[in-house]
């Protein structure tokens, strides 16, 4: 294979040196790593002159290492999807985004924006006068007798998020379900752009409201390798643990509602409420029950001192005691463990076809784990067990998410009481001009990345965000595949994945 620059998590390096290759290089390059085992974080377009420049970022979990590579293109180039299914979803963002075309794409529509979506000074800086017409969308359509359709959403019962939902059934069988989103973008990548400025963070921490810690430690990450800036031991500890707080809290939630999806109250309520007290452990942290204004360029914003450390691990045992109650009564209830086994079941190899990320794919046996793989802060000396179960149904998401619960708690514990002593914030150097820097966490979700790209000036001329869901979106609807229609808030459920992480 052709030699590629790589970069550790966290790193910049010159934009220049990231190689320029044929498109026919390229293609090669990103299709032989992904057959020996690489994946693609991130893969997308930004504007060079006249042209698109396709930039990927291919992860090597073996080596630890990123691998980054570019190509330009003008109006077509032929499309990844057929070869590596992985690449679906982000070539269908790019034929939306900049009006180039992924040619031999088999399902080629927008992800985000309504296909007759025009502005006429877009702000990326392409004409999308060039818009399908008419002004509807396709869905895929399965033909038959008593084939029939259902259509859910955007607008739901419950004080959720929106989305689409099309299902072609047999019956009560889901032959094919199509998922339709982009009711929640609020241009935040665009707004990033011409910083990092004071109102930047604040953009990065509502990417998704509940992942705001692992957003913007990535969003740190990336600015201070820009600046060649190392935050503190104690910031990178703190921020370590404020991360495995918010994933307590929402694993803790998605097992509530799993319990819920099936009618197990006892379960359903009791978690409802320690999701609660694992956000007020943040809030006690940092003043804000989902962790905004804590991780900045440099370190972190709050300490924790000796009384409230204790206050904050007295707190999290209880609320781990009685967690661990409310949840042994799902594998103790044989009606609860019939809904969950064999229940949307994703093979480990689509697992990896498709490039899922975090718990859904760690439960259909895809052993990856940013924190392990390409470790970064305080995970680089802190190990933190891989959980991965073959079964890939909805009982192993559930059990990924129980099992990582019980090594957060574990992490919390020992991170807090091995506390580097220091300094908590030190200033970032600016970020330097023409530079590259990705950087990958583990959010509760899954992988989260982000590159960030400058100009001259050294002001940020590109952001790319990859939110977990980004990657998962895809495997929901292939776990509903064969599946009773009634089965899908449950499968839904296990998934948990955010819409407006997806349309940012």
């Amino acid at each position: 294979m052709t030699m590629l620059p790589h970069v550790y998590n966290g790193q910049a390096l010159p934009l220049a040196k990231v190689p320029e290759l044929t498109m026919s290089e390229f293609r090669t390059a990103i299709l032989e790593r992904i057959a020996d085992g690489r994946r693609i974080s991130s893969l997308f377009g930004m504007p060079h002159g006249d042209r698109i420049a396709l930039l990927a970022v291919l992860a090597n979990d073996r080596q630890g290492v990123l691998e980054l590579c570019r190509t330009q293109v003008r109006d077509a180039y032929p499309a990844l999807t057929p070869e590596t299914p992985q690449a679906h979803w982000f070539e269908r963002e790019i034929a939306e985004q900049w009006g180039i075309v992924p040619e031999g794409h088999p399902w080629l529509k927008p992800i985000r924006f309504h296909p007759c979506y025009r502005s006429d000074s877009d702000a990326w800086g392409r004409d999308r006068t060039r818009a399908i017409e008419p002004c509807v969308t396709d869905y895929f359509r399965v033909e038959g007798e008593e084939i029939h359709e259902v259509a859910v959403g955007p607008v739901h019962a419950g004080i959720i998020e929106p989305g689409h939902f099309r299902f072609q059934c047999h019956g009560e069988n889901v032959l094919h379900l199509e998922i339709e989103l982009g009711y929640q973008h609020r241009g935040i990548e665009r707004a990033i752009l011409g910083g990092p400025d004071r109102r930047t963070a604040h953009y990065v921490e509502t990417l998704a409201g509940d992942t705001s810690i692992g957003h913007a430690t990535a969003f740190a990450l990336a600015i201070e390798a820009l600046g060649e800036t190392t935050a503190t031991p104690r910031a990178q500890a703190l921020r370590a643990v404020a991360l495995e707080i918010e994933r307590l809290a929402n694993h803790t939630g998605d097992l509530g509602a799993l319990a819920n999806d099936v009618g197990f109250l006892p379960t359903a309520s009791f978690c409802g409420r320690l999701r609660g007290d694992f956000l007020n452990t943040t809030a006690l942290l940092c003043g804000n029950r989902f962790g905004r204004n804590l991780v900045r360029p440099g370190g972190v914003r709050f300490d924790l001192t000796p009384r409230i450390a204790d206050e904050l691990l007295k707190r999290i045992e209880t609320t781990f005691a009685d967690t661990e109650n409310a949840v042994n009564l799902l594998w103790q209830t044989p009606s609860v463990m019939a809904r969950f086994e064999g229940t949307g079941t994703i093979s480990c190899h689509d697992a990896a076809a498709m490039g899922l990320v975090g718990p859904a794919a760690r439960a259909s046996g895809v052993n990856l784990d940013v924190r392990n793989d390409l470790p970064w802060g305080a995970y680089r000396a802190h190990h933190v067990p891989t959980v991965s179960l073959p079964a890939g149904d909805v009982c192993a998401r559930a059990y990924v998410r129980w099992f990582e619960i019980r090594n957060s708690v574990r992490f919390v514990a020992e991170e807090i009481a091995a506390l580097p002593a220091g300094p908590i914030q030190q200033e970032p150097a600016p970020p330097a001009p023409d530079h590259l820097a990705v950087a990958l966490v583990e959010g509760w979700r899954g992988e989260i990345c982000h590159v960030a790209i400058t100009g001259d000036g050294g002001r940020l001329r590109h952001y790319k965000v990859t939110d977990p869901s980004f990657h998962n979106w895809f495997g929901l609807a292939m776990a509903l595949r064969g599946q009773q229609i009634s089965d899908f808030p449950l499968c839904n459920k296990s998934f948990n994945l955010s819409y407006c992480g997806h349309d940012l």
